[in-house]
């Protein structure tokens, strides 16, 4: 009789240990979460992650809470989520900089992301536009191709190594031309010595330059994606101009502190993918020119894998270095 109650406590007590994962699933969250942000407050980035936000509160049925961290190109903000506990509480919006440059890029890191953060999911991913200015005759990528290989032209960028570089780069070995590159500090400045013809073309962000197209100031001649975007419909993909393995992309997506409970994950898991349908956030993804994405776990992880490798040969053949 008494190994019996012995095999009955065994048995309630193996139970309740098995139902904790339930219990936690169903309890998370308990208290307030903090999205960090690796970039000021007022940015397109910005305004992304807090109707994110928003969406992500509905669905978990719990406060979450928007916190900037800029600086040192994103590593702060990956620093303080690498180094929180790992209890669901404190999550990251990290985009391709962050993730997949920065560990090439900075000689200092404390922290790497591929080895500190779970993905949770992609977000969305967002095109970027090619413009030239008045000083370009030209009206197809064919055409600049050609005058490209005729002279040396010179591009513009937001910053050393900015995404604007970087695709600029990736852009030039997939073209088959070498150009002069003339860094600034913000996409404003350098836009401007585009629409003055001081500078020729630029690769940059879809928000910055859609009135500028619209107005005739700048010309687009491709988007960087593998579709059309629908708030510049008649610019052609990389692939229709005749450029099929160019792609360049600004994408943002959730990560948490290494360790995450697995029930905690799929639970984020399972919120974004409603939140991603909140008809706010879809807009202003659209006016974004960017795409929803279905990429999670185990893929979003093989995901930045990729990114990583790609951007590493970017930065170590052409010998981009930055110190935080």
């Amino acid at each position: 009789m008494q190994n019996r109650r012995q095999f009955m406590a065994t048995v309630a007590s193996c139970a309740s240990v098995a139902a904790f994962p339930a219990l936690a699933q169903t309890s998370y969250p308990e208290r307030p979460i903090t999205l960090i942000l690796p970039y000021a407050a007022g940015g397109g980035t910005d305004t992304i992650a807090r109707v994110l936000g928003k969406a992500l509160s509905e669905e978990l049925k719990g406060n979450i809470i928007v916190e900037n961290r800029p600086g040192a190109g994103g590593n702060l903000a990956t620093d303080a989520v690498s180094t929180s506990k790992p209890d669901g509480y404190t999550l990251l919006i990290g985009n391709q900089g962050p993730m997949a440059v920065n560990p090439f890029l900075f000689k200092n890191m404390k922290n790497d992301p591929g080895l500190t953060l779970e993905p949770i999911g992609l977000i969305a991913e967002s095109a970027l536009v090619l413009v030239v200015g008045p000083r370009m005759k030209v009206s197809t990528m064919a055409e600049f191709i050609e005058a490209a290989k005729k002279t040396t032209l010179s591009y513009a960028s937001a910053s050393n190594a900015s995404a604007s570089h970087l695709a600029a780069l990736l852009l030039q070995r997939a073209a088959g031309f070498k150009a002069l590159h003339v860094p600034y500090r913000g996409a404003s400045p350098a836009l401007t010595d585009v629409i003055g013809g001081h500078v020729d073309f630029m690769v940059t962000t879809i928000p910055s330059v859609t009135g500028l197209i619209d107005t005739k100031q700048l010309t687009g001649l491709i988007v960087t994606g593998s579709q059309r975007v629908e708030v510049l419909p008649s610019i052609m993909t990389a692939a229709e101009a005749g450029l099929p393995a160019y792609r360049a992309s600004a994408w943002y997506g959730l990560l948490a502190p290494k360790g995450l409970p697995a029930v905690i994950s799929t639970k984020l898991q399972t919120a974004m993918a409603t939140a991603l349908k909140n008809p706010e956030l879809l807009a202003r993804l659209k006016d974004d020119g960017a795409i929803t994405s279905d990429v999670r776990g185990k893929v979003f992880i093989d995901y930045i894998a990729a990114e990583r490798a790609r951007w590493e040969i970017i930065v170590r053949e052409e010998n981009l270095t930055l110190r935080e």
